[in-house]
């Protein structure tokens, strides 16, 4: 054991200050230089982090405090990215448990807590944000111990010490009386609390690999926690695959140990220490690394399976290749398997038709980012609507996954939210009135929560806060009807025209505003009635000599609804697609032709 190492994780609900937590430790171990400008949440480093305000990928940093390293890593709080907590607990010895101090422990504590209790993990509970108007630290925390309880904690476990403080002014406090100084008492407790990392400094170098890096000067770079012995850049190593048994001889060519918000290269790395090594053809998460070749591959957790699945197809509409770089099938194909490199959590598949790649993933949220790092980089993507991953059960009944739901409503909105959730066929279990709201608890279908999270925006004027975990595969709930509206949807192809569009309004929401390019199957508006009505929104005014050019200038156009990603996702029907593109996001038919789609209409009846 290396007594000046600590391995820690960071858990928390979504937005309950952990990556600001992370700063101020990093502030006070000395990271950042008295003049330095540090953004806010420097942890999140990716765009999109930063703009959802979510940790989307694990991460690692070190922070020194009195000679001693701190290992943190900050994990997502959010189901859809289970597999990047999975991995991230592997490495460590003990977890940071931070809760509001006004909301207390919500769904998503409740998901990572589970898993890092399941893991042996040493717990340190962190009450933070006491400033916030209303909180209540006390009632927080007992809240915490009844979770503790719930999710069958060890007595060691639920022993738990805590401190009360604010990661945002930079102070925590083991009594909610004693002065507000510094992160010194939280600092301490890490310290005293969670045990030096479990390795074997005599015995021969071995790590399994729980992340993988990149960089551009020596690809790809393994991270995990070193087992056993040290490792020294020029010692030869085997790479032993966790799947199908081979094994590779490599030479490790640099060692990167985390300071602060970057890496530094080091001659060695130590037992207990969590580093990156770099010199890999190839390299996977769960992969073993040593210096002895006939080990044995160390066991890797399973991560929770797949709820979703949906189809990444090329993009094949009129306007294909206008605003991306990327728009064939094998630059599709080698990007989609790329990420299942670094991504534990989805699979991808080829299917029977070109260009066309069934991916399975844990949530629509998950999906949604990938879709937009990608749009991102360049590439031009269609996007069906994601539908459940079915099991069959010893007597062959379809089974469908259920998950639990949490929502927190203000009084006067509970009625319309139970109404909605009664239509997606959910369950209430348990309901809560406190000073704040209510929170209602429901077992629901994964179908029925694709498209709820928008109403329960809609219904709540955006206060509702829900979350959701994974429970179990149960009976097929029969149809459900998520979408109540149809369509508008465009004839003919060309640039929408406000004298067009003037007159389609009247029928619906228009999803497109005038001069915007649109072509034949294109979405163009939203319609009450659930059908879909065909309208050429590319119709000019025909100038004759009884009819001046300036008549008709006073059109009044509504402003079209504009769908975010996550939204149009979750809105398109089963025989729709979203084209995604580094410019715009359109909506669309599967088949295009008004023509073609009623001949499947037909045949699909006369099977029937």
């Amino acid at each position: 054991m290396n007594q000046n190492i600590r391995n820690i994780a960071i858990i928390a609900h979504v937005d309950h200050g952990k990556t600001t937590l992370v700063d101020q430790l990093l502030k006070e171990g000395g990271i950042f230089r008295a003049n330095q400008h540090v953004e806010e949440r420097a942890m999140d480093s990716m765009d999109l982090e930063r703009e959802k305000g979510i940790t989307i990928k694990a991460k690692n940093t070190a922070v020194h405090w009195l000679d001693k390293t701190i290992n943190i890593v900050d994990t997502p709080g959010h189901a859809d990215f289970g597999g990047e907590v999975e991995r991230a607990l592997r490495m460590v010895d003990g977890v940071l448990l931070v809760v509001d101090a006004y909301d207390g422990p919500q769904a998503q504590t409740r998901f990572v807590l589970r898993k890092a209790l399941q893991h042996g993990l040493k717990v340190v509970i962190v009450i933070n944000k006491i400033d916030r108007e209303n909180a209540d630290p006390h009632r927080a925390h007992e809240k915490v111990l009844e979770l503790l309880l719930e999710l069958n904690a060890t007595e060691e476990q639920f022993d738990a010490p805590v401190v009360f403080g604010s990661g945002r002014d930079g102070y925590m406090m083991r009594n909610l009386g004693d002065e507000r100084k510094n992160m010194a008492p939280l600092f301490e407790e890490i310290l005293d609390h969670v045990p030096p990392p479990f390795a074997r400094p005599d015995s021969h170098f071995h790590m399994l690999v729980s992340n993988i890096d990149w960089n551009d000067y020596v690809g790809r770079i393994a991270v995990g926690k070193i087992l056993g012995g040290e490792v020294k850049v020029g010692d030869t190593v085997w790479v032993l695959r966790h799947t199908g048994g081979s094994k590779a001889r490599c030479k490790i060519t640099k060692v990167f140990e985390y300071s602060g918000l970057g890496t530094s290269e080091s001659a060695t790395g130590i037992a207990g220490n969590i580093v990156g090594i770099s010199g890999f053809d190839d390299v996977d998460i769960g992969d073993t690394i040593t210096t002895n070749e006939s080990d044995h591959p160390l066991p890797f957790t399973q991560i929770d399976p797949p709820t979703l699945e949906m189809q990444f197809c090329v993009n094949d509409g009129p306007l294909a290749g206008r605003e991306g770089k990327f728009v064939t099938s094998r630059q599709l194909r080698e990007r989609l398997y790329r990420e299942i490199k670094t991504n534990v959590s989805i699979s991808v598949e080829d299917t029977d038709k070109a260009g066309v790649f069934n991916l399975k993933a844990r949530g629509a949220m998950q999906i949604a980012v990938l879709v937009e790092t990608m749009r991102r980089e360049g590439f031009e993507i269609l996007v069906s609507r994601p539908q459940v991953i079915t099991q069959k059960d010893a007597e062959g009944h379809v089974l469908e996954p259920y998950e639990t739901l949490w929502v927190e409503v203000p009084e006067e909105c509970v009625g319309s939210v139970m109404q909605n959730l009664a239509n997606r066929k959910g369950q209430l279990t348990n309901m809560e009135k406190h000073p704040h709201g209510t929170t209602i608890e429901a077992a629901i279908t994964t179908r029925g929560l694709i498209g709820f999270e928008i109403d329960l925006v809609n219904a709540s004027s955006g206060r509702g806060v829900m979350s959701h975990l994974f429970k179990e595969y149960g009976p097929w709930a029969g149809e459900l009807i998520t979408r109540l509206t149809g369509t508008l949807l465009a004839t003919e192809s060309g640039t929408t025209t406000a004298y067009a569009l003037a007159g389609i309004q009247e029928r619906g929401k228009l999803l497109v505003g005038p001069g915007e390019d649109v072509y034949e199957g294109m979405i163009v508006g939203e319609n009450p009635r659930n059908e879909d009505i065909p309208v050429n929104a590319v119709r000019a005014k025909q100038l004759t000599n009884f009819r001046s050019q300036g008549e008709g200038k006073g059109i009044q156009l509504s402003p079209p609804v504009k769908f975010s990603l996550e939204r149009s996702i979750e809105y398109i029907a089963p025989d729709e697609y979203v084209e995604a593109t580094p410019k715009s996001l359109r909506l669309r038919k599967k088949i295009l032709s008004q023509v073609e789609r009623r001949k499947v209409e037909r045949a699909e009846r006369n099977s029937d």
